[in-house]
């Protein structure tokens, strides 16, 4: 199989990369040159946002394109019109943010998602990966487009920061501010498990969209903090609070404690999918003892900070609001 991948440098696309090699893929990374990518891929330069930023993949046939981009649709519309007659499926890594808000109980592919046009040139996200859906299909046809939903990605290689802020806050040790309760339901999916699933089915030939996240009963909050302390050498203590004294003191749900969402339309929407199309595709999620302590290593193999996309506003909750909450509750030692 002949492989071309829209970005393959960092997180998604960085995962799906190194999965097609390890199947002995030929691998085409197209990409801006700010980061190398996996070895043993081929790199074409450029950059979807200019005028002439294209011109790189103006030749060349494939089997599969994985796109991830996460822009203006628009720079899906050009990508897939160039490529359409020389390549065999587009799939397109979106966002189960494409659905209306707010998200129905159990949702599945079937809700209603949002307005958006393939020609938008800046877009809000949720109606930029619509967009981006919609570009591809009217490129390639609904038999070769497929819609990759993911939810919440976790994983090696996190550029967004919300797993690598809890290793390492749970890495400092002490007592650490933890959001109630304990067996609160999350999804997510481990970015190498959408790698594997997102190849398989290409290969396979579906189309069409696909909710990509654990299924329900996978893991809970609790599992995944856990997990964490246990990753870093245990030595943090966490204290379970509720959400209501949270919300209370001003802490934000999703950015300053990274994952966790109150119970309501907002965690329904997150952590309450159907994935029964999913898996009955061939989804398989690893534990979540396994994502977090594969998370650390790489975290501390790393010679310096984790990444992080400049687009993403940073997240975590500061050691000095932290600190001042604990107090005010009590805990020993904070």
């Amino acid at each position: 199989m002949k492989l071309l991948m829209l970005g393959g440098t960092e997180f998604v696309g960085r995962a799906v990369t190194e999965d097609a090699l390890a199947r002995g893929w030929e691998v085409t990374v197209f990409h801006r040159g700010h980061h190398a990518p996996p070895p043993g891929a081929a790199a074409l330069h450029g950059d979807r946002t200019t005028p002439e930023g294209l011109a790189a993949l103006a030749a060349g046939e494939w089997d599969v394109v994985v796109d991830t981009w996460s822009g203006a649709p628009a720079a899906v519309r050009d990508s897939a019109r160039l490529l359409a007659p020389r390549a065999g499926r587009y799939v397109y890594v979106s966002s189960r943010s494409v659905y209306a808000h707010p998200a129905a109980p159990d949702l599945a592919e079937d809700g209603p998602v949002v307005d958006s046009s393939p020609d938008l040139t800046e877009a809000p996200y949720a109606e930029a990966k619509r967009g981006g859906e919609l570009a591809a299909e009217a490129a390639f046809g609904a038999a070769r487009t497929l819609f990759v939903r993911a939810g919440l990605v976790i994983g090696p290689y996190e550029n967004i920061g919300r797993l690598p802020w809890w290793l390492t806050r749970t890495a400092r040790g002490g007592p650490v501010l933890a959001p109630g309760p304990h067996d609160q339901a999350v999804q997510y999916v481990d970015v190498r498990d959408l790698a594997r699933w997102t190849l398989d089915a290409a290969e396979a030939g579906l189309s069409g969209p696909y909710d990509l996240v654990s299924p329900p009963g996978h893991a809970t909050l609790g599992d995944l903090l856990d997990a964490c302390v246990t990753a870093t050498g245990g030595t943090a203590a966490l204290h379970w609070t509720d959400p209501a004294v949270l919300l209370d003191a001003g802490i934000e749900p999703w950015t300053e404690l990274p994952v966790w969402l109150p119970e309501g339309p907002d965690h329904q929407a997150v952590h309450g999918a159907d994935v029964t199309r999913a898996l009955a595709a061939g989804l398989r999620c690893r534990p979540v003892a396994e994502t977090v302590a594969d998370t650390w290593a790489w975290l501390t193999s790393l010679n310096g900070p984790a990444p992080h996309r400049p687009d993403r506003p940073p997240v975590g909750l500061s050691p000095h609001k932290e600190s001042a909450l604990l107090r005010s509750l009590g805990v020993p030692g904070a």
